[in-house]
């Protein structure tokens, strides 16, 4: 298997008795592309990364990477790096031995030990004791144990936890790097305001079902917020496209925000009451507004 490779997940369903953890999901994962995997807690996106990985079997369907099931990966620790929850490390260990007793275990080369502290920004502190690491350290070194073998497909589950806002902003680079390579690289993450600056394509799940899998940029395109007018005479504006489409129009900040009409409708009309406009644009909705829409349970009628 190259550098690079599908993940497919077809009809996977896992029942944990009356508990519907994942029910009939499907998406596929391509290369060269960092994907975030979204969704509520308790919505699935664990144990459908277990199931990718091989440590939960599922009730129905398949998980696969690079076609094949991970068990059935040739030296699967070479072919996908995955980091799902904190790993306990020896308080007492350098990062470097850490990484040399993870690597030996895997039977990696050892070159790899600091060609990935080098990665992750910690050569200066490979020789500290982990016990001094900070929890953003910690989560770098999680990174660099995950890159040990070189892997064509990277899973992270929540990997910004304990960064900072420069780490933040470091993670960022590293992922986009690791997609820009040809690797694959699925990010499971709540911290939306930086998965909208990082990924290529989103999976939204919630309570086991998807609900949405495509480009970033044509799930945020399709959702339009409101309509933001500059004008002198914002009020009568406003009255116009009440008394013309019902619309709800509504002064903030000295402009007009307009719900459920195009600019094109807003236009027209201030052209033809020969409105003054200074400004016309959509604005449209951000990943969190999106993701609350799509996954929020229908108020009680």
């Amino acid at each position: 298997m190259s550098l690079g490779t599908p993940i497919e997940v077809h009809g996977l369903s896992k029942h944990f008795g009356d508990v519907h953890a994942v029910n009939d999901l499907s998406f596929k994962v391509m290369p060269g592309r960092v994907t975030g995997f979204l969704g509520p807690n308790g919505s699935g996106k664990t144990t459908t990364l277990r199931c990718l990985l091989g440590l939960v079997r599922p009730t129905a369907g398949t998980a696969t990477i690079g076609g094949q099931p991970y068990a059935n990966l040739p030296n699967p620790t070479t072919l996908v790096g995955a980091a799902l929850e904190a790993t306990g490390f020896h308080p007492g260990r350098t990062a470097r031995n850490h990484l040399k007793i993870v690597a030996s275990a895997a039977r990696i080369d050892y070159k790899r030990v600091d060609e990935t502290l080098k990665q992750v920004g910690l050569t200066d502190d490979a020789d500290r004791r982990v016990g001094g690491y900070s929890m953003g350290m910690r989560q770098r070194l999680q990174l660099a144990a995950t890159l040990l073998g070189d892997p064509g497909v990277v899973l992270l589950d929540e990997p910004a936890n304990g960064l900072d806002p420069g780490g933040i902003a470091w993670l960022r680079g590293f992922l986009r790097s690791l997609a820009a390579e040809g690797r694959t690289v699925l990010v499971s993450s709540h911290v939306l305001s930086e998965v909208e600056q990082t990924v290529d394509d989103v999976i939204i799940i919630t309570q086991g079902h998807l609900v949405r899998a495509c480009p970033l940029e044509e799930l945020t395109a399709s959702r339009t917020a409101a309509v933001i007018v500059r004008t002198p005479e914002p009020e009568r504006l406003a009255a116009v496209l009440r008394d013309e489409f019902s619309a709800a129009a509504q002064v903030v900040d000295g402009g007009l925000s307009v719900i459920g009409l195009t600019t094109e409708q807003v236009g027209h009309s201030a052209h033809s009451r020969a409105i003054e406009l200074h400004e016309l644009r959509d604005e449209h909705a951000d990943l969190e507004q999106i993701f609350l829409a799509l996954t929020s349970p229908p108020a009680a009628p």
